[in-house]
């Protein structure tokens, strides 16, 4: 049987132990004391950084390869000047939402200050996904538009592309450019320098 995720875009189809690199796995209430104790043990080693609750269910998500935080780490220096200019504070990773439903995307700009000892953020400016083989970037939308983020910049190294989605009603909708930041999709995806 193939796993569904194998016919997903971007996603690989090699095998180890008969299953995709990527499989999903459902553990039905309560959980058995086995992964509670994975659970711990991520936290504790720090690799739950990028782990997130949708609405009561937990999402285990490896942290990003190195590629992926090399690009991570050049959009947000490129965003940083843009940012400075709008009177937007940036981050890195962060959790968006409440304790019992968050996601976390790969950066974010923001207004004002803020409590620097919150863990969980309402909302954001403009929230950065750079996507990832198998990864739930556009999954995360519903919730990113529930929590008024009002632009998503998708980065997918795949495609060598930048992508502006901006807030319309409940929706977010393509667009040529960031509104807040001034700047047009096709100028921040010149500026990388590609993997």
């Amino acid at each position: 049987m193939v796993s569904p995720l194998a016919s997903r875009p971007g996603v690989s189809g090699a095998t180890r132990f008969g299953y995709s690199d990527l499989v999903r796995t459902v553990v039905l209430s309560p959980p058995p004391i086995e992964v509670e104790q994975l659970i711990e043990r991520r936290k504790q080693l720090g690799l739950d950084g990028y782990d997130e609750m949708w609405e009561g269910t937990y999402h285990m998500a490896p942290m990003a390869r190195f590629g992926h935080g090399r690009l991570q780490a050049q959009v947000i220096a490129l965003l940083e000047p843009l940012a400075e200019r709008a009177g937007l504070l940036i981050s890195g990773p962060f959790n968006l939402g409440l304790a019992d439903d968050f996601r976390v995307p790969d950066g974010g700009l923001h207004r004002g200050e803020g409590d620097p000892e919150a863990v969980y953020l309402d909302t954001a400016a403009i929230v950065l996904e750079v996507v990832s083989a198998g990864d739930e970037t556009y999954d995360k939308l519903p919730h990113y538009a529930a929590h008024g983020v009002d632009e998503v910049l998708v980065v997918d190294p795949n495609e060598r592309r930048v992508k502006i989605l901006v807030l319309s009603g409940d929706r977010y909708r393509d667009a040529e450019g960031s509104i807040l930041l001034g700047t047009q999709a096709t100028d921040l995806q010149a500026a990388i320098r590609w993997p």
